[in-house]
């Protein structure tokens, strides 16, 4: 067990989705929204790679390296202390071999503060890959239904488990993970029978994303749900999955829209936001000094601001 996972959460919880409290889980991508997932008292934080999309810009997962995952999870790592960590595996560090996979969550681990890797997907290789991470001693989340790093495949970003072949294809996959030790499993855009079924038939916890309320807990990403901005693929529409539960961006918008009226109309910095001081007698000082360098219109402007602070 890991040393700060509390063991109501993840560890404790068990499957079927009816034991105990519901898991929570939201991503965090730096510093200061790690802090905000830790002070809400969030189970688990989750350092995804949909910071390509609502960090970067990108329309999809896919660019971001496991670098740039590394740098994401330094700072949540600093702002985070209490929820247990889980830093995504990008595409493309650990789809070539077992070792590549066992290499990555390492560095994730160790360069990346995290406590635990989530990987994607249930081909054979990356079966393989999971299984060969958690006998290297790591913890490993899996994750199915739709999986983003591989929407060549799927076709696009499309609800899973919609036949019968889909749906039981979630659940053997689900199974899968949980065999080769995985200790929780991220089930996104299936069907609520479909999570239900999965949640049942697994002894570890599921999470859901646009899966339903019969998960053993739940996960959104920190933009969508606080109404920051919408995924570029979503045509800046919240995904259908998600509620809101506050509008964020209107915040920040109106913030920013303030800021530039005061300042454009001078009446920001006020005296209340101009705290540092200096006396008369050193303006006089200043000024002459000013004027001996040849700027007298420097001179006039210091004791002019200087006038114009006692005056207010």
């Amino acid at each position: 067990m890991l040393s700060n996972v509390p063991e109501s959460t993840v560890y404790g919880g068990g499957g079927g989705g009816g034991g105990g409290e519901p898991i929570t889980v939201v991503t965090a991508y730096d510093y200061p929204s790690a802090v905000h997932v830790d002070s809400a008292g969030i189970d688990v934080c989750l350092v995804g790679d949909s910071a390509a999309m609502v960090v970067h810009g990108h329309d999809t997962t896919l660019p971001i390296s496991l670098d740039v995952m590394l740098e994401h999870c330094r700072a949540v790592a600093r702002g985070a202390t209490r929820p247990l960590l889980v830093g995504d595996l990008p595409f493309g560090c650990y789809e070539s071999s077992s070792t590549q996979a066992v290499d990555s969550a390492v560095r994730v681990l160790k360069e990346g503060g995290m406590d635990a890797i989530k990987l994607e997907g249930g081909a054979p290789s990356r079966i393989s890959a999971a299984k060969a991470i958690v006998e290297a001693g790591i913890a490993v989340m899996g994750h199915v239904g739709l999986t983003p790093q591989a929407i060549s495949v799927l076709g696009g970003f499309r609800p899973q488990g919609k036949t019968v072949d889909s749906a039981v294809k979630v659940v053997e996959t689900a199974l899968a993970l949980q065999e080769v030790g995985c200790f929780s499993v991220v089930l996104e855009c299936v069907p609520a029978p479909v999570a239900a079924a999965a949640t049942s038939a697994l002894q570890i916890p599921t999470i859901g994303i646009g899966a339903g309320p019969f998960c053993s807990g739940q996960v959104l990403v920190y933009h969508d749900l606080l109404g920051m901005m919408q995924h570029p693929h979503h045509a800046k529409v919240t995904p259908k999955f998600c509620k809101q539960f506050g509008n964020v961006g209107h915040v920040i918008n109106k913030a920013l829209s303030e800021y530039k009226q005061e300042v454009e109309t001078r009446a920001f910095p006020g005296p209340s936001h101009t705290p540092y001081k200096i006396t008369a007698t050193d303006v006089d000082g200043f000024a002459n000094a000013l004027q001996k360098m040849g700027l007298d219109e420097a001179a006039n402007a210091a004791a002019a601001a200087a006038e114009n602070a006692e005056n207010k």
